[in-house]
């Protein structure tokens, strides 16, 4: 008699929990239903400078002094408010006078501000791009034939398109700095030693050059190249310590002590990716040379303590399926592989506080 209570014990807590897991995915499946919309009225926010505006402004503001700072309809405005305070993206406060309420600054809302280390709002507005969104509504017909979005949308792929798009060109520039701001302070911070002995750093696919000028602010005895295509250093500003180079990385790299490479080899396939680490295995010293790779390692046990980033990483894999033509995100198998076949004798990975890990390869 008493089995059989247990038994049936046991039958209620598997239904209780199946009831409670079908109570979840009644509301779960809004958010992939509307999820479009917190990416809609973030970029929304962006455009309209709510952030630059409360930052401006020096503390909080009601949303009268938003609506005629932003020149914006204090209506509408009310409403986007209403959802950002919603998600935690601004705070509801009282305003200082009394009578009403105003809005300040979050962790969140702080990372939409223009100008500051912290910003993500170049990423945001180049993702959610007419251009970047567009090849979305194509993944399903292209995954069937192991195809390519963007270019299926587009006709070209997102390097060709951006060279013939300044504005869309300056988009993946200013994004991929937002990129850099956020990973390379993690990575002297996490792995400084990584730079020890070196002399002269070349980035390769470097944009910009906003990841070296960060490097050489605070490796001052660094000596860079940022290296990328013509078209792209063109329009690279002008930094102490830093040269820019053009050229085409599966033809040849600039010779220096090491290598690095920053978010490059993930829009690449496995074949590409082999070349591309030959030419920089080719042009740095044999004896002391080294090629520093900072990229995401899905599922990767060594970063097992900075999994809250496993999203993204997953995330991100999606992202190459769509923006670019056999790129992806790599487990540490598929590393080796690519590693072993360019030619490497040897490796260290080296996980940090951010999205990627550090992989240091040797001749």
């Amino acid at each position: 008699m008493e089995r059989q209570s247990q038994i049936g014990e046991t039958k209620r807590r598997v239904k209780t929990r199946d009831e409670e897991e079908e109570e979840k995915a009644e509301v779960e499946i809004w958010e992939y239903t509307f999820g479009f919309v917190k990416m809609a009225v973030v970029k929304c926010a962006i455009e309209l400078g709510i952030a630059d505006a409360v930052e401006n402004h020096g503390g909080p503001m009601t949303l009268s002094e938003l609506s005629s700072t932003l020149s914006c309809s204090p209506s509408s405005l009310s409403r986007i408010m209403r959802f950002l305070v919603h998600y935690r993206i601004f705070r509801e406060v009282p305003a200082s006078h009394g009578g009403t309420t105003a809005f300040e600054h979050t962790p969140i809302s702080r990372r939409l501000i223009s100008q500051v280390q912290t910003s993500m709002a170049a990423f945001i507005l180049l993702e959610s791009s007419p251009v970047m969104l567009a090849p979305w509504h194509n993944l399903s017909a292209q995954a069937r034939i192991d195809g390519a979005p963007f270019m299926a949308e587009h006709g070209k792929d997102v390097w060709d398109y951006a060279a013939v798009d300044g504005a869309h060109s300056k988009l993946i520039n200013d994004a991929m700095a937002c990129g850099a701001r956020a990973a390379v302070p993690a990575v002297i911070e996490g792995c400084p030693e990584v730079f020890d002995g070196v002399g002269s750093l070349v980035d390769v696919g470097g944009g910009n050059g906003t990841t070296l000028r960060l490097l050489v602010q605070a490796l001052p005895s660094i000596k860079g190249i940022n290296f990328d295509l013509p078209h792209v250093v063109s329009v690279a500003e002008d930094c102490d310590g830093v040269e820019h180079v053009g050229g085409d990385f599966f033809n040849s790299v600039p010779e220096a002590d090491a290598a690095f490479l920053m978010w490059v080899l993930h829009d690449w396939s496995d074949e590409e990716c082999i070349q591309i680490l030959k030419k920089c295995r080719e042009a740095v010293p044999k004896d002391k040379g080294k090629v520093i790779i900072v990229d995401a390692i899905v599922g990767d046990e060594h970063g097992a303590s900075h999994g809250k980033f496993e999203f993204v990483r997953l995330m991100l894999d999606m992202v190459m399926m769509a923006h670019t033509t056999n790129g992806k995100e790599r487990t540490l198998k598929e590393w080796d592989y690519v590693l072993k076949q360019a030619g490497f004798s040897s490796y260290n990975i080296k996980p940090i506080k951010a999205v990627p890990s550090v992989i240091e390869a040797f001749p």
